[in-house]
């Protein structure tokens, strides 16, 4: 991200501008329900905490099973149009949502929310305007409008719901999707290609080495655990607002300052783990973190001041957990695999959101809602378990080669093999149809004059 605005292209600006705001009004509209739900569904008629818990979570079955084949249309008919199918369906969901006098009509709107599953069709968009060097940092750019966007649907969530009911609420998310259709439309420029990014995209072929690696499943299970928990106890937290004492709508302002003080105790683990290499360390400590503050929801004290200390405590560490689980993976995954290896995550995470859902719902339901923090925290403690013996993660970063027309036959292994030999050069894949070398680099080893000089050798053999 350091001097990305010098080196970005006009077109890159306004793809990555587009693309980021487009997601972010995406994921904003699926959030803003998670702290309403719960309380304003008692004025729909078959309300039960079961049906509310799969309300809140069933978009993520829909994301799961829908968004490989997304992706995959959107490289055989196009990025955009099928980007603006997947907003329609979204636009659709949200109408029935916001129309809705039952849950089921609720719970039927949230799935066609989710069926819109452009996620993937949206990062092969992003891979298709942005050039290899830059694309690492305009995916990170990505993730933090979906983090902005998770906060943001915290406090306008109760602040919308407050105001003008459930309805309300799904009604701005109309709104939000016809916003996003214009942002696509208008601000993100056509792809000059469409192709096929082994950063972004998924490759079946590689499936089966991506889920052979313990190492990958466990970010795997940690990203579906961190979802799962957040949706269960959704079922059960603005109740305890209520039981502390904050009014229905003063819930927008407290969660304002509980993610706000959580995200500036955030910042310094983060720094923590990527600049002295403490990311597993970090990573036990957050879900350590999550499971007590669980576990302290469970026999909450009453006072107001108690609950915003334990809520604290769960987003620092989901926060913690946000912004370095995406980077663990993409250290861990071998040369070219990236792409696969962040579908099966992403699958992960919605496949979470949905059992979440009807966990915390199930538990409420049969038990109270102290059962729905106890069964979370048990989740909790069965991760920290299996990530106690996790590997550390390499501090690798990824490099993307582009090569030209010589690079055939015998010269792709003689390349191959210069590259490995160069210092810092951990992991190569070379791709022939794509033309493009995969590298996994130690950036405080590599010599990148070395590789500088070797690739200019190969485009100028007299050199």
């Amino acid at each position: 991200m350091r001097k990305l605005s010098g080196l970005l292209l006009a077109t890159e600006r306004r793809a990555i501008a587009g693309l980021a705001c487009l997601y972010a009004t995406r994921m904003l509209g699926l959030f803003m329900v998670l702290p309403v739900l719960a309380i304003y569904a008692d004025d729909l008629r078959g309300a039960t905490p079961l049906l509310v818990g799969l309300a809140l979570g069933v978009y993520g079955l829909t994301q799961a099973v829908l968004q490989i084949p997304f992706g995959l249309a959107s490289d055989r008919l196009g990025r955009k149009p099928v980007i603006a199918f997947g907003l329609l369906l979204f636009l659709l969901g949200s109408v029935v949502a916001a129309q809705a006098e039952t849950i089921a009509m609720v719970i039927a709107g949230r799935c066609l929310q989710g069926s819109g599953a452009v996620a993937a069709a949206i990062m092969a968009l992003l891979a298709d305007q942005t050039r290899e060097q830059v694309r690492t940092a305009a995916m990170a750019t990505i993730g933090l409008s979906i983090g902005a966007a998770f906060a943001l649907a915290m406090v306008l969530g109760p602040w919308l719901a407050s105001g003008f009911g459930l309805a309300g609420v799904f009604w701005f998310t109309v709104g939000l999707a016809v916003l996003g259709l214009g942002v696509l439309w208008k601000l993100v420029p056509p792809a000059p290609r469409r192709m096929r990014h082994r950063d972004v995209g998924l490759d079946r072929q590689q499936v089966r080495q991506i889920l052979g690696n313990s190492d990958l499943w466990r970010m795997d299970f940690s990203i579906f655990a961190l979802h799962l928990i957040l949706m269960a106890i959704f079922v059960a937290v603005p109740f305890r607002l209520l039981e502390a004492g904050i009014p229905v709508e003063r819930h927008g302002l407290t969660y304002l300052g509980v993610m706000a003080l959580a995200f500036v105790t955030m910042v310094p683990l983060v720094v923590v783990a990527e600049k002295y290499r403490r990311m597993k360390a970090m990573c036990l400590l957050a879900i350590t973190l999550i499971t007590l503050s669980l576990g302290g929801l469970a026999g909450l004290a009453e006072s107001a001041w108690g609950l915003f200390g334990w809520l604290w405590l769960f987003f620092i560490a989901f926060n913690l957990l946000e912004a370095t689980l995406p980077s663990m993976l993409s250290k861990l995954a071998p040369a070219g695999a990236k792409g696969t290896a962040m579908g099966i995550y992403s699958t992960s995470q919605f496949l979470g959101a949905f059992l979440g859902g009807l966990m915390g719902g199930l538990l409420a339901q049969t038990w109270s809602l102290s059962a729905v923090f106890v069964g979370a925290a048990l989740v909790g403690l069965a991760w920290l378990v299996l990530m106690v013996g996790m590997s550390a993660p390499p501090h690798l970063s990824s490099e993307v080669i582009t090569l030209d027309d010589d690079h055939e036959g015998d010269a792709l292994e003689t390349l191959m093999t210069h590259l490995a030999d160069i210092a810092g050069v951990e992991d190569v894949l070379v791709v022939p149809e794509e033309r493009l070398a995969y590298l996994k680099v130690d950036r405080r080893h590599l010599d990148q004059d070395a590789l500088t000089r070797l690739m200019e050798s190969r485009r100028d053999p007299g050199t």
